[in-house]
């Protein structure tokens, strides 16, 4: 582990996790709806996103900070590219070997960062003019935060034992006010999984300006 970043999240399977199986479904509609071809899922874990867009007929590219989530990837996607980039890295080292990007996709990262503005900077580096950007993060609100702290699940839910686990914790708001300050157009909201304003993660979507 380097100063500010996990390098081994333990990823061992290409298999979908939990939260994938109620993500993976919104974010594959969401991109149906954008008309964009070329995707760069950033933070791409195992593959199993990539593999879903490319067989759904999208050109993708996997960037992924973890090397043996890179490895696990390579191997059981072989006709996918992956990187093993995080975004603090260079996005010259990327543009070097791929084309810019319609659309970055990031699933479930941005609140592991500890410096969360390094995605949207990334982000918008490697895509085209008016390319889009989809975050997903577990949504915090007030009657979800209240409903948390009423059923005693609220360590339960942050977490803090877990190594490499979340460290910012995000409302609407304040991912749509990230995004707005490096460079993008927010465009759409989506609450994931749940009851309304109980919803176990949120997808944006925003515009490059």
């Amino acid at each position: 582990m380097t100063e500010n970043a996990v390098e081994n999240f333990g990823w061992t399977s290409p298999e979908e996790v939990h939260s994938n199986s109620y993500i993976f479904p919104r974010i594959l509609s969401l991109v149906q709806g954008l008309g964009v071809k070329r995707i760069l899922d950033l933070g791409s874990g195992n593959g199993n996103l990539c593999s879903k867009l490319s067989h759904a007929g999208y050109d993708v590219v996997g960037m992924e900070y973890d090397r043996q989530g890179v490895d696990v990837s390579r191997q059981a996607h072989p006709a996918i590219p992956f990187y093993n980039l995080g975004v603090q890295d260079d996005p010259g080292s990327l543009l070097a070997k791929e084309a810019p990007f319609d659309l970055v996709v990031s699933t479930e990262v941005i609140e592991h960062l500890y410096s969360p503005h390094l995605l949207p900077q990334f982000a918008a580096r490697v895509m085209n003019s008016g390319g889009y950007l989809i975050v997903t993060t577990p949504y915090h609100g007030y009657l979800k935060n209240l409903a948390l702290s009423v059923a005693g699940k609220w360590d339960h839910h942050h977490g803090p034992l877990w190594h490499g686990g979340h460290i910012k914790f995000w409302s609407r708001a304040t991912l749509s006010q990230l995004l707005s300050e490096h460079g993008f157009k927010v465009t759409g909201f989506s609450g994931i999984g749940r009851a309304r304003y109980l919803w176990k993660s949120m997808a944006l979507i925003a515009q490059k300006t």
